[in-house]
């Protein structure tokens, strides 16, 4: 308990030490040794990698798992290095209610074939969402933590330690300047005191033991003093017991004098060893720093490749839910039958179909709003002629099926010719490729210039 009270005191007498250290620098009392540009854009630019870090960090945290509880509950079971259980992602919960609620309101029904539909491709999404998960957190957030958990650690830690050092560096030499300082006035002091033999006074009759003192030691001795300096016993000299002068009190302040140099000689000799090694343990500690400080360019690389592979992942992630919910729209499109109860007949005059049935028996197109008015429906294609002006060439982007025969099918990569009709939907437009021609959807072309 006691070693631990003399730490703690130590402790909060170097703490105090510093805090004073740290005032006086800041109100320019104090010197500080200054780092090299250099250096400070190092430090700089490492600050700035660590902030930016933690904030993409955070961010992606929230793009992979919106939910704030999820994200605490996470970070549980990883500070309890523990595995956390596995969750359902939100697509498959909402695949999971979809197919209980087709077995309840019937499988066989419009509406409960259509739910089981979806249900399937949302599953397949949440598979996704979840693998992409999983590849994000291997490839990106754990290489973010590892530098924010590892690296960075040990720069911080570093830099603490080269903060030490400039602050022993600096008090060594606040004290070495203290003791010239202190040394050069001792040097002027003595050389102002004159000599005691020469002003003492002619009928100033001492012993021989006393005339011998002064010649030894240039100033008489007080009792204390003599017994310090002779520990024999013998007696001291007779002129202690007579009167000191003027003369002899200026002798004794030369001595003083004397001894004062002396130490501060020997003050100052000690505070340029020290200086000398705290030089030398703050250069060092400056070099490991810097090499740590110039590692963050390799942090960059080691980021860079991390963020190409998130990407990728997202690509991928995406690219699948695209493919599955193309495929869903086809399989709603061609779905028999309607999605809405209805008395009419089961198949009305085309002057006669309703806005509503008519849609519902249109193919869905790819931006989910893309359904043709009905007076599409009576379109005759080999009657449609380009109009004069407003054809363009566009690039198809992705390989389309046609899902009758009014529509045309595409190929990705192939150039066709475009043009829209009075009061044609606008995500849809007449597209022609040689002697073949039909509706094809905007969302599916690269519009060319």
């Amino acid at each position: 308990m006691d070693f631990n009270m003399k730490k703690l005191a130590s402790d909060a007498g170097i703490f105090f030490t510093r805090a004073v250290q740290f005032t006086e620098e800041k109100f320019g009392q104090a010197e500080k040794t200054e780092l090299d540009a250099h250096f400070e854009n190092l430090l700089a630019r490492a600050d700035s990698t660590k902030n930016w870090t933690e904030k993409i960090l955070r961010q992606t945290e929230v793009l992979l798992q919106p939910n704030p509880s999820a994200r605490v509950e996470e970070l549980l079971y990883e500070k309890l290095d523990r595995k956390a259980p596995s969750r359902v992602t939100n697509g498959e919960l909402l695949a999971q209610y979809m197919a209980e609620a087709a077995g309840e309101l019937g499988p066989t029904t419009p509406y409960g074939k259509t739910l089981i539909k979806v249900a399937e491709a949302e599953k397949r999404l949440g598979a996704a969402e979840r693998d992409f998960i999983h590849t994000a957190s291997i490839n990106f957030l754990t290489p973010l933590r590892n530098f924010l958990e590892g690296d960075w650690k040990t720069i911080s830690k570093e830099r603490r330690l080269l903060q030490n050092r400039r602050l022993d560096l600096d008090a060594c030499k606040a004290r070495l300047k203290k003791a010239k300082a202190a040394e050069a006035k001792a040097t002027c002091e003595g050389d102002t005191v004159p000599d005691f033999q020469e002003t003492r006074p002619r009928n100033y009759i001492l012993s021989a033991s006393a005339s011998a003192t002064l010649d030894d030691t240039s100033c008489p001795l007080s009792w204390a003093e003599w017994k310090e300096e002779y520990p024999g016993g013998w007696s001291p000299p007779c002129f202690f017991l007579l009167p000191l002068n003027p003369s002899v009190t200026r002798a004794r302040g030369c001595l003083s004098l004397a001894k004062d140099r002396k130490l501060w000689n020997d003050e100052v000799d000690k505070a340029e060893q020290e200086l000398r090694v705290a030089q030398t343990e703050f250069d060092r500690q400056a070099e490991v720093t810097r090499l740590l400080l110039e590692g963050i360019s390799s942090t960059h690389v080691n980021h860079l490749r991390c963020l190409h592979e998130f990407v990728e992942s997202q690509t991928t992630y995406y690219a699948q839910c695209y493919r599955h919910m193309l495929d869903l729209q086809k399989q709603l499109g061609r779905f028999p039958g309607t999605f809405v109860g209805t008395t009419e007949p089961a198949s009305p005059p085309l002057s006669s179909t309703s806005p509503t049935t008519a849609a519902a028996t249109m193919p869905v197109g790819p931006s989910g709003a893309g359904l043709a008015p009905p007076g599409e429906a009576a379109l005759r294609l080999e009657e449609v002629s380009p109009p004069a002006s407003g054809t363009r060439k566009a690039r198809v982007l992705y390989d389309y099926e046609a899902a009758d025969s009014s529509e045309l099918a595409l190929l990705a990569d192939e150039l066709i010719t475009v043009y829209s009709l009075p009061g044609m939907d606008p995500d849809w437009l007449i597209g022609e490729r040689g002697n073949k021609k039909g509706k094809v959807p905007v969302t599916y072309l690269e519009l060319l210039s």
